[in-house]
């Protein structure tokens, strides 16, 4: 998973407004320690809905120029708990440090400065993998990041 991931910048948000309708938006992300990491502006739909309901999933999909079969695509889709990172606090310093070294630096400094950004983690708790027809995959494991076969159960809550 990790392996796929590395090639992929951006990750596609899914996030529930206060209806509990479905949206789906994206972002740059950073991945350190086995968690995800956004630097959204709040002024966005999926910042204002992760900040008031913290479930989220993150997809990571395979470039459609680059598939063998578009019906087959290499995907990774996670459900996530999200949690919003102070601003200045020295977790808050290190990942935006990820960001600066990943993507444009003077960007990431820019950005660093506008106050209506926020920094979210995201810990995985579920999550599912597909690498071609019959490539499926649940994602587990102590550090949520192992792919384990799938079999006809389906173990919502995580695999261990």
């Amino acid at each position: 998973m990790k392996e796929f991931i590395a090639n992929i910048q951006t990750a596609i948000i899914g996030t529930l407004d206060a209806k509990g309708d479905p949206f789906s938006s994206y972002a740059p992300y950073v991945y350190d320690n086995n968690r995800f990491y956004v630097y959204i502006s709040d002024i966005a739909t999926h910042a204002k809905n992760i900040q008031a309901n913290p479930k989220a999933s993150l997809f990571f999909v395979e470039d459609e120029s680059k598939t063998e079969n578009l019906f087959a695509r290499k995907r990774v889709s996670l459900q996530c708990d999200s949690t919003k990172i102070v601003r200045w606090t020295e977790r808050f310093e290190a990942v935006m440090g990820l960001f600066a070294q990943k993507f444009d630096a003077k960007m990431v400094k820019t950005l660093k400065k506008m106050t209506d950004f926020n920094l979210y983690e995201l810990k995985v708790n579920y999550g599912e993998a597909t690498f071609g027809f019959g490539k499926a995959y649940f994602v587990g494991g102590e550090n949520m990041d192992e792919l384990v076969a799938r079999t006809g159960d389906n173990p919502h809550h995580g695999v261990k």
